[in-house]
């Protein structure tokens, strides 16, 4: 019966080192998901602060590109109206020296 006694203490003495494992495993494990969680949390954060960033950086840049539509209307409708008073001022010019022309050759100006 003894011997019997013994074998079974050493069985007593496994199962108990297997359970002190699992619970070692289990206290490495909840460590490893208290770490995760907190990763988590954290990326989390980081994620809400990026995207109100971002937000704003798409808020800022649509409305830069409105300022610059506009200022490319703007330049575009300045152009054109630059352009005509090139043109007017070309037609005039032409007309002017027509004129002046016109005069040179007149009996009128001629000096003897």
């Amino acid at each position: 019966m003894t011997q019997q006694g013994a074998v079974l203490q050493g069985y007593n003495n496994e199962l108990v080192k297997c359970i002190e494992d699992l619970c070692m495993q289990k206290e490495e494990l909840n460590k490893q998901i208290q770490q995760a969680e907190e990763e988590k949390n954290k990326l989390q954060h980081e994620i809400q602060v990026l995207s109100e960033q971002l937000e704003y950086v798409c808020e800022n840049l649509a409305q830069k590109v409105a300022s610059r539509n506009e200022l490319d209307k703007i330049l575009a409708e300045t152009e054109a109206a630059y352009m005509k008073i090139l043109d007017s001022s070309r037609t005039l010019l032409n007309v002017l020296k027509k004129e002046v022309g016109t005069l040179k050759h007149s009996p009128d100006l001629k000096t003897n």
